[in-house]
């Protein structure tokens, strides 16, 4: 779930990550003396370190060690480089353990005109003149190293490996001031590495001074106060770009839009009707009925959808939305999301943004998470362990616009239900993960509407063996044991009887699952083949990664308890237990492979439509205003090439968007965040 590429490094805010204290300095391993040591935090709390050291030229040999702790995971990498004198590597070595654990054992060299690398998922050799190497497994400071290459490259461009091109852009100084101490430091944004530019600050002597992405900081040791003037330095050219872009693609029809001759699909039936014209007048749904027995008024712009499929907008309910998120929710469909937990002071400026055109990004449903402290809490600053904690952060939420509050790891248990009587309080719902030390029956039992993640599902089963869950355990073990449970046996059987008892509402998000348990080094992931060849080069490198660690022996088991989890998530359908579309991974493509496999898990595609559309609507209680396409609605709308109805996957093939009468073409958005077409 978690690819630590260099460029994915920088990308963190797509991953939900939490805090453990950084290991002290005694147990970095032999290497020259330190001259710079970094800070990692995770949101806002520290989480790491990186220490740096050089050859006393500055120019040619560094050193890194690079690690952070989240619930016992998290990378440590000893990273050596060689540079030559136009500041390109010649020579990479990086040894120790990735983000799972994993070996890391990666090599480049540069010699002669030739290239070479090996890491776990690849290895090559190419002949180049002038080339940068980007780490599968590196320490975050390549990226300076890759700013400075490309500054001192014609142009300021320069070929990567093992593929694509990257570029820089100078966005501006800032002067900083921390501990009586000042010092300017200028902000790069570098093109070619993931969707957007990813940025990076320098000193003024170019040296490495802080990355910052969403959730993930890392930054020069005794400037962490200076982290809330970068993140606005960022945040203002970021939203400026978000607010071009919205400018260039949105575009607002002058009178009313008709769609015509389309196959719509009601989602109130889960049938697909042929023929059908459908009018929207502002931002809002005015007619819908059979061709020719709708009106269509003076001066509309008409669209012929013969062939294609109009249906409402997809809804994801399981977002952590970050900084390039919007515009990959929209392209692929997708105009509602529940945000399942973020940092507050980012998340309500962003939906602010959505909501007033000003950025590209669907319609938000706000869930607050909230998690106790300790070394495996969760990536929230909200953390409670008395009654007076847990009420007063209810009531926070409730007073931001919050609808939902999210229950993570480190909860204690006895404060489940005080969480979920003062959320009821509100008209709040409360829903999260299974808190360690207690099982889904009675988390069910003392009230909570819902459980995020499937592996939860299983764990119930595996209470008396494996109790505590805030660790990789919760993974682990049900690779390990899940096909141990059947979901046609008894205690299943009683258990999905009590989720029907009390309503309870799951959301597998399955497609990690698929990633953790069967995603192998070296071979393409399955949950991302679909759409990989139309990635930026480096991103989809980081669909090679592969998944858990597998120990010997256990491969075809791994992937037969990924088949369990299929044949559970039909269990809980067939008995009425309602399920929800979400991902908790990358927006926009992983939804498309979360519906194909509750397809493939045996719900007839027309349901899955269904679920990821009016069925989310309702279960937010926005079903008078979405989730189906009728007079009086808001204008959320799909136009599909394609019948998802009777080919789930022609869900991948969006065409045209509305959002509040708003038009989208998905083409367009993907191509302004380096996406290739899917026709």
């Amino acid at each position: 779930m978690l690819k630590l590429t260099l460029a994915l490094t920088l990308v963190l805010a797509d991953s939900l990550l939490a805090q453990q204290p950084a290991t002290a300095a005694s147990s970095l391993p032999q290497m020259p003396p330190v001259s710079t040591r970094y800070t990692v935090l995770l949101a806002g709390n520290t989480a790491g370190f990186q220490a740096t050291s050089v050859t006393p030229d500055g120019a040619h040999l560094y050193h890194y060690h690079f690690e952070f702790n989240d619930r016992g995971r998290g990378p440590g990498i000893d990273s050596r480089i060689v540079l030559n004198k136009q500041a390109i590597p010649t020579q990479i070595d990086n040894t120790g353990h990735d983000y799972l654990k994993a070996p890391v054992d990666e090599h480049f060299s540069f010699s002669n005109g030739k290239a070479t690398w090996k890491n776990k998922a690849e290895q090559g050799t190419k002949a180049t003149a002038a080339a940068f190497y980007v780490s599968d497994s590196g320490a975050p400071e390549e990226a300076a190293l890759l700013a400075r290459a490309l500054l001192a490259a014609p142009g300021g461009k320069l070929p990567l490996l093992p593929g694509g091109e990257a570029s820089i852009t100078r966005r501006g100084d800032l002067k900083l001031e921390a501990g009586g101490r000042s010092l300017t430091v200028v902000q790069y944004g570098i093109d070619g590495l993931g969707f957007l530019p990813t940025p990076v600050w320098l000193g003024p002597d170019g040296a490495f001074f802080a990355a910052l992405s969403g959730w993930w900081v890392i930054i020069r040791e005794g400037w962490e106060s200076t982290i809330p003037a970068l993140t606005k330095a960022q945040d203002d050219f970021s939203n400026a770009r978000a607010a071009t872009l919205a400018k260039t693609l949105a575009r607002k029809p002058a009178g009313a839009l008709v769609f015509v001759h389309a196959n719509l699909f009601d989602a109130e039936t889960a049938t697909l009707l042929p023929r059908r014209t459908v009018t929207i007048k502002g931002n809002s749904i005015a007619a819908v009925g059979e061709d020719g027995k709708v009106a269509i008024p003076p001066g509309a712009e008409v669209i012929d959808a013969t062939g294609k499929t109009l249906m409402p907008g997809l809804w994801d309910m399981h977002v952590h939305l970050a900084e390039d998120d919007g515009l990959l929710h929209m392209a692929a469909g997708v105009t509602s999301v529940r945000d399942l937990g973020n940092i507050i002071d980012r998340v309500l400026p962003m939906r602010q943004r959505f909501d007033d055109g000003s950025e590209i990004g669907p319609r938000v449903v706000l869930a607050g998470i909230m998690d106790g402290s300790g070394p495996y809490a969760g990536p929230t600053k909200v953390l409670v362990d008395t009654e007076e904690q847990a009420r007063a952060a209810v009531d926070n939420y409730a007073n931001l616009g919050y609808v939902q509050i999210k229950i993570y790891s480190s909860i204690k248990p006895e404060l489940v239900p005080v969480i979920i009587q003062q959320a009821r309080s509100h008209g709040m719902r409360v829903s999260g993960h299974v808190p360690a030390f207690m099982n889904a029956q009675q988390f069910v039992l003392d009230g909570a509407d819902e459980i995020q993640h499937m592996n939860f599902i299983f764990l119930n089963f595996m209470f008396d063996s494996v109790k505590e869950t805030r660790t990789p355990a919760r993974f682990t073990a049900v690779a390990q044991h899940a096909t141990e449970i059947d979901p046609a046996s008894e205690q299943v059987h009683n258990f999905i009887q009590l989720l029907k008892d009390h309503k309870t509402v799951v959301d597998p998000t399955l497609a990690v699952f698929e990633q953790m348990f069967t995603d192998r080094p070296g071979q393409m992931s399955k949950s991302c083949a679909a759409a990989a060849d139309r990635m930026p080069v480096q991103v989809r490198r980081g669909f090679l990664h592969g998944g858990l660690p597998v120990p010997d022996g256990m491969d075809q088991h791994y992937r037969d308890s990924f088949n369990q989890m299929l044949k559970m998530t039909r269990a809980l359908y067939d008995s009425g237990i309602p399920v929800v579309a979400g991902t908790d991974d990358l927006a926009g493509f992983t939804l498309d492979r979360e519906l194909e496999l509750y397809v493939e898990a045996g719900i007839p595609a027309p349901k899955v439509l269904q679920l990821a559309t009016l069925g989310a609507a309702r279960l937010m209680k926005m079903d008078q205003q979405l989730g189906s396409i009728a007079p009086g609605k808001l204008a959320g709308v799909i136009v599909i090439d394609g019948d998802p109805v009777s080919r789930i996957s022609d869900i991948r093939r969006v065409e045209t968007i509305v959002k509040d009468g708003v038009v989208y073409k998905s083409a367009e958005l993907y191509r302004a965040v380096g996406v290739g077409s899917s026709n």
